[in-house]
């Protein structure tokens, strides 16, 4: 199945998001930041898709989006994002423009967050 990273802040999301990813047959990576996570993207693992919380300290969900379409090795990779946020339709516009396939929001219903999933893994 995919090899996906789960980047949040906030461990309870990180764990519950990897256990139904799991349960999908998926392989889960996860980081608790944006550093973090640049450092997983750079390692040079495949991944499918990254899972983006929005809102994190010191790096937002969007700052590691940028720095991710900068690099021509994470440029292509599928990403969502995930967050309590609802965003304008000039906000998601904006994002749009950095790739972005879905905003999957906070809290997250368990069906649809798997019934998204599978979408944008054949997207």
């Amino acid at each position: 199945m995919a090899r996906i990273l789960v980047v949040d802040d906030e461990a309870d999301i990180r764990e519950s998001t990897k256990v139904a990813l799991e349960s999908m047959g998926h392989t889960v990576l996860m980081a608790k930041d944006g550093k973090e996570a640049l450092q997983v993207l750079k390692g040079g693992q495949k991944l499918d898709l990254v899972i983006l919380d929005f809102f994190m300290p010191e790096m937002s969900g969007r700052e590691v989006l940028e720095e991710m379409r900068k690099d021509k090795k994470t440029a292509n990779i599928k990403v969502a994002m995930m967050t309590v946020a609802r965003l304008g339709e000039a906000g998601e516009k904006e994002l749009k423009k950095l790739k972005i396939l879905d905003f999957i929001p906070k809290p997250v219903d368990l069906q649809d967050f798997k019934a998204r999933i599978g979408k944008l893994l054949k997207a």
